[in-house]
C-alpha cells in the first residue's frame, strides 16, 4: 500500500489507532491480511467493520488491491470467522446452555425452549440478516451452532449476508477514496441505535420478570393466608 494511506489514517485523531493497525496488517499481508482482520472483527464485535471494510476499499481505490480481490477476501475472512463462533455453539450445545440459562437470574427454562423453537421457525432469515446489523452479526453465529444448523446451510447463508455488508461497505470506501472514514460516521450511529434498542429490551424484559415474579409471590402468599 502506498504511503498516502498510512498518512490518511494517522491524521484521523478518532479514528488513527485501529486505522493505523489495520493499515500496517494489510500493509503487510495484502489481501490476506484484509481476510484475517474480519475474521477477528467477527471474533471481537469491538473491531469495528465500518472502520476495516471502508478502508479496504480506500486500498482498491489506490489500486493496490482489486476491488474484487478485496470483496472475496473480506468476505472469506467472514465466513471462517462466523466458522469459529458456529464452532463454539456446538461445543456448547443445548444441555450446557441449558444449565448456564438456567443459572442466570429472573432467566427460566421456558425462555429457553422460547427461544430455541423461534430460531428453529426464523433461524435461515435471521442468520441471514443478522450479518447486516452489528454486534449481532457476529454473536448469531453462536445459537445457529448450539442448535446445531446444517454447517452448509450455515455457510451459504453467512456467505450471502457478509457479501452484502462487505460489499456495500468497501464500495463506499472505494467510492469515497480518502473521505472513506465518514461511513463509520453513518455506520457507527446506527451500531449505536442497534445497542439502545438491546439495552430497552433488556430493561423491558427484567423489569416484566421482576412484576412477574412479585405478582406470583403475592399470590401464593394469598393462597397460603386462605388455607
Amino acid at each position: 500500500m502506498t504511503s498516502v494511506l498510512s498518512a490518511q489514517a494517522s491524521q484521523d485523531s478518532a479514528l488513527g489507532g485501529v486505522a493505523a493497525w489495520a493499515v500496517g496488517v494489510m500493509e503487510a499481508l495484502g489481501g490476506l491480511g484484509a481476510a484475517l482482520l474480519i475474521a477477528l472483527e467477527n471474533l471481537f464485535p469491538p473491531l469495528p467493520s465500518e472502520i476495516i471494510l471502508p478502508l479496504a476499499g480506500f486500498t482498491a481505490s489506490r489500486g493496490d488491491l482489486g476491488l474484487l480481490e478485496v470483496i472475496a477476501w473480506c468476505t472469506g475472512g467472514s465466513v471462517v470467522g462466523a466458522w469459529v463462533l458456529y464452532g463454539i455453539g456446538a461445543l456448547l450445545g443445548r444441555r450446557r446452555t441449558r444449565a448456564i440459562m438456567n443459572w442466570l437470574p429472573l432467566v427460566k427454562i421456558e425462555d429457553v425452549d422460547r427461544t430455541e423453537a423461534w430460531f428453529d421457525r426464523h433461524g435461515r432469515g435471521t442468520v441471514f440478516l443478522g450479518r447486516m446489523i452489528p454486534i449481532f452479526r457476529s454473536l448469531i453465529s453462536i445459537p445457529a451452532g448450539i442448535t446445531r444448523m446444517p454447517l452448509p446451510l450455515f455457510t451459504a447463508l453467512t456467505l450471502a449476508g457478509s457479501a452484502i455488508w462487505n460489499t456495500l461497505l468497501i464500495l463506499a470506501g472505494y467510492w469515497l477514496g480518502e473521505q472513506w472514514h465518514v461511513v463509520e460516521e453513518y455506520v457507527g450511529t446506527f451500531s449505536k441505535l442497534v445497542i439502545l434498542a438491546v439495552v430497552l429490551a433488556l430493561a423491558w424484559f427484567v423489569v416484566a420478570r421482576v412484576r412477574t415474579i412479585r405478582t406470583e409471590r403475592r399470590a401464593g402468599q394469598d393462597g397460603s393466608g386462605s388455607d
